[in-house]
C-alpha cells in the first residue's frame, strides 16, 4: 500500500469500439479510490463510441494527460485499430514507464502487448484472445486477474471489476477496497454458470466462438505482424 497522503492521478485509456463495461465497471471503483483524480482520455480527445453505440464523453485527448499513477487499458473490438497506432503505442509505453501500476482490462491487454509491455509477462485477457499473447512474448494464464511486477491483467469485460477492486487494494489498502466493494454492493450470484468456456454449454460455447470468428481472426492476423515487429519469433509464439 502507498502512502495515502500521496495524491494519486489515474487514467483510463479509450477508444471508438470499446467495450463500454472495460471502462465503467472498473470507473465504478477507480473514481472512488481515496485522495485521487481521474480521468478518461482518448486520441483526439471528444466523444468515443462503444461497440454497442453507447457515446462516452473522454476528458482530454492523450497529449494533455499528465504522468500517471495508474493506468487503465480498455479492451473492446475497437482495439484493432490501435495496433499499429504507433502515436498511442508510444503514449501507453511512456506512461507505464513512470505509473505505478498498470492495469489492463479485456482485449486491453492486446494493446499493451502491442507497446512491447508484456515480453516475458504472465498475463490475460478475454478467452477468445488468449492465444494471442504468446506473440507479445508472454506467457497467457487462464485465470480471472494475474498480476506480474506493477502490471494487473483483468480477463473478459466483467473480470476488470475484480482487476479494479485489485489495483484499488495495491494503492490504498484491502479495506479501503473493500469499503469500494460494500458501496457497490457488489457480491455477484449469476443465474446462470456459464460465464467461461469450460462451464458453459457446449452448444453456447460453439455459438460464442462462431460469433467471435471474424474479430478473433483479424486479431491473429495484427498479432502476427506486431509479433514480427517487437522481434517475438514464431517458434516462440507458438510454443511459449
Amino acid at each position: 500500500m502507498l502512502d495515502p497522503n500521496k495524491h494519486l492521478q489515474i487514467g483510463s485509456l479509450v477508444f471508438d469500439g470499446i467495450d463500454q463495461i472495460d471502462l465503467t465497471g472498473p470507473f465504478e471503483v477507480l473514481s472512488r479510490i481515496p485522495n485521487s483524480t481521474y480521468h478518461i482520455f482518448a486520441k483526439g480527445g471528444g466523444m468515443v463510441t462503444d461497440v454497442r453505440g453507447l457515446r462516452i464523453a473522454t476528458d482530454a485527448d492523450l497529449a494533455e494527460a499528465p504522468p500517471l499513477d495508474l493506468l487503465h487499458v480498455a479492451g473492446g473490438f475497437g482495439q484493432e485499430a490501435l495496433m499499429e497506432d504507433e502515436t498511442v503505442l508510444d503514449w501507453v509505453r511512456r506512461q507505464a514507464e513512470s505509473a505505478l501500476c498498470v492495469f489492463s482490462v479485456c482485449t486491453g491487454a492486446l494493446i499493451c502487448g502491442a507497446a512491447g509491455l508484456l515480453k516475458g509477462r504472465r498475463a490475460t485477457t478475454h478467452w477468445t484472445a488468449s492465444h494471442l499473447l504468446t506473440h507479445f512474448g508472454a506467457t497467457p494464464v487462464d485465470e480471472r486477474v494475474v498480476e506480474d511486477g506493477k502490471f494487473v491483467f483483468a480477463a473478459g469485460v466483467t473480470a476488470g471489476i475484480d482487476g479494479a477492486l485489485q489495483v484499488a487494494a495495491r494503492l490504498r489498502g484491502e479495506e479501503a477496497a473493500q469499503f469500494i466493494q460494500l458501496y457497490m454492493a457488489y457480491a455477484p450470484e449469476p443465474p446462470f454458470d456459464a460465464g467461461t468456456p469450460d462451464r458453459a454449454p457446449p452448444q453456447v460455447v460453439a455459438r460464442a466462438k462462431a460469433a467471435a470468428a471474424e474479430i478473433t481472426a483479424k486479431r491473429e492476423a495484427t498479432a502476427r505482424r506486431v509479433g514480427a515487429r517487437l522481434g517475438v519469433a514464431e517458434a516462440e509464439a507458438l510454443t511459449s
